[in-house]
């Protein structure tokens, strides 16, 4: 599962791939580039802040469309250094509420993966004015983009942040 934290309004999508290889990644950015076209691509992923794992180890197909147009830049995080996207990180432990690290992610599909996410997502925070990620996102982007991300938001009094998400 890939992951992409929208640092501002802590938004984070979450990407189930058959494959962690560089060939997933960039098929994945080259969908998101088409689906949200040449103009908002850009204001969404001006910068991209990756990991130095083997997924990112294709730049120029992450950076460039097929004409050579540049989408993004990516830049790296220094090796053994994950509190340089701590805000990454953090949203990870909320995926582990639902999904406790070591369980295997094959039988979940990207629908039951947008499912976590929109209840991670609309879950309020003190550090956003106890406004939802969903709610911060919808203001600045639309809630158009958050469903082309697969995303909805669930009501406060019906967000579940445990393993009881998938019974």
């Amino acid at each position: 599962m890939l992951t992409i934290t929208f640092v501002t309004d802590g938004l984070q999508l979450a990407v189930r791939r058959e494959h962690n290889d560089s060939q997933s990644v960039t098929d994945l950015f080259r969908r998101l580039y088409l689906e949200l076209g040449p103009n908002t691509f850009p204001d969404l992923f001006p910068v991209l802040l990756a990991d130095n794992g083997s997924e990112f180890s294709d730049p120029k197909s992450i950076e460039f469309d097929a004409n050579g147009n540049r989408r993004t830049w990516l830049f790296y995080c220094n090796a053994s250094a994950p509190y340089q996207k701590g805000s990454c990180e953090v949203r990870h432990e909320m995926i582990r509420r639902i999904i406790p690290k070591g369980v295997d992610i094959t039988p979940y599909s990207q629908e039951q993966i947008n499912t976590m996410m929109s209840h991670i997502n609309s879950y309020r925070r003190k550090t956003l004015g106890n406004k939802s990620p969903y709610e911060m996102f919808a203001f600045q982007y639309g809630e158009d983009i958050l469903k082309k991300f697969g995303l909805r938001k669930i009501p406060p009094d019906e967000i579940i942040l445990s393993p009881k998400l998938f019974n």
